[in-house]
């Protein structure tokens, strides 16, 4: 069992040991605490395979349209985009009563990003960015797809 879930059973557990039926709304709050835990994996999931997508239509269009230097860029900042964001939903997935918040590790990837761009004269910095960005339509049409 993850620590997380342990932590969290233990945690219901306690608050509701003084009621009568304890073991079943123990039981109950951990079903409905490892239920919430894969619908975020399920999202976590959907979210990157969407990333993929918006990412895999971008930039052939983006190579056809400009040139193969700008759709490489763009093929950069997407893959950058997708490190981001899996860093940012593993991040969210550590959150717990005893953290305060989120991670700053994931703030890497964009300084990187932009770090790369000015020393490689082969990557342009605002095609890399705007493919760094793709990640938000990705949760623009999730939040869209989720809605019906």
């Amino acid at each position: 069992m993850r620590p997380l879930i342990r932590f969290a059973i233990l945690r219901i557990g306690s608050c509701f040991c003084c009621r009568n039926n304890s073991s079943e709304r123990v039981i109950d709050s951990a079903r409905h605490f490892r239920q919430r835990l894969e619908d975020f994996y399920r999202l976590q999931r959907r979210l990157l395979l969407a990333t993929v997508l918006v990412s895999l239509v971008t930039v052939p269009i983006v190579a056809l349209t400009m040139n193969l230097s700008v759709a490489g860029s763009v093929l950069v900042g997407s893959c950058a985009g997708l490190l981001y964001v899996r860093l940012l939903a593993r991040s969210v997935a550590r959150l717990s009563d005893q953290s305060r918040g989120l991670g700053r590790f994931q703030l890497i990837v964009p300084t990187l990003l932009v770090v790369g761009s000015a020393k490689l004269p082969q990557l342009d910095l605002l095609p890399a960015f705007l493919g760094f960005l793709l990640y938000k339509p990705a949760l623009i049409l999730q939040h869209v797809f989720d809605d019906r």
